[in-house]
């Protein structure tokens, strides 16, 4: 199989399970805030004076992703790339104006900073490392298969859009108002889940994990002295 075919069906495969990856790095995240409480030497900021303005700096990088996509979503067009459902890709008009102007994926970049924030709490940096590349592996191919598709349907338009407007890294210049106007409407009906995203991912690694941190302690307490198994046990 050609790598072209093979990462179109590879991003249009992962384009419908999208919304899984919140849930891994809930999953990971997780076991990395239990070892840092077990292990607060191998995480410098841990209860250092820094600590809270490291949390509200990673609150405020998820608030940015929030804002690029509401952005985003209040001045799409009906039924524009982006914003498509499980069922696959639909797009009635391209849209190149607006934040499309400067970046040809807001939605996932928006994506990026909002579950990037998460990742900061871990105060982790291999497990940052770790969730930076694989969201960029990830999302790498959904982008391929959503521009193959694009290219397909709108051909020398949208080839033309893609030379002057990058993929993923915004460009500073160049901006284009949009052309239909902001729609508060369309954002509380279409970011509901991925607020409710962001705010679950940053509550689960902060609240969980402390009671889960908490009951094993609980756990270790009632195990008999006999057993030789200190309740500082770590993992």
């Amino acid at each position: 199989m050609a790598l072209h075919t093979e990462f179109q069906q590879q991003g249009n495969w992962l384009f419908r399970r999208r919304s899984y990856l919140p849930i891994g790095l809930l999953a990971v995240g997780l076991l990395v805030y239990l070892r840092k409480v077990h292990h607060p030497t191998e995480f410098p900021l841990y209860e250092s004076a820094f600590q809270a303005y490291y949390m509200y700096a990673a609150i405020c990088v998820s608030m940015l992703g929030l804002i690029v996509r509401i952005f985003t979503v209040g001045f799409s067009p009906k039924n524009t790339p982006g914003r498509n459902t499980s069922e696959g890709q639909v797009a009635d008009t391209l849209n190149t104006t607006g934040i499309y102007s400067l970046v040809r994926h807001p939605l996932y970049v928006g994506n990026f900073f909002m579950w990037f924030g998460p990742a900061l709490m871990t105060t982790h940096l291999w497990f940052i490392i770790a969730f930076t590349c694989i969201y960029w592996i990830y999302y790498e191919r959904i982008m391929y298969a959503e521009e193959q598709f694009l290219y397909g349907k709108f051909g020398v338009k949208f080839s033309n859009w893609a030379k002057e407007v990058p993929a993923f890294i915004p460009k500073m210049s160049g901006f284009e108002s949009p052309n239909v106007s902001f729609s508060w409407k369309k954002v509380l009906k279409k970011e509901k889940m991925g607020s409710r995203h962001c705010f679950q991912l940053s509550f689960f690694l902060t609240c969980w994990g402390a009671c889960i941190e908490a009951l094993f302690r609980q756990i270790l307490s009632w195990l008999p002295s006999s057993l030789g198994v200190p309740w500082h046990t770590s993992f």
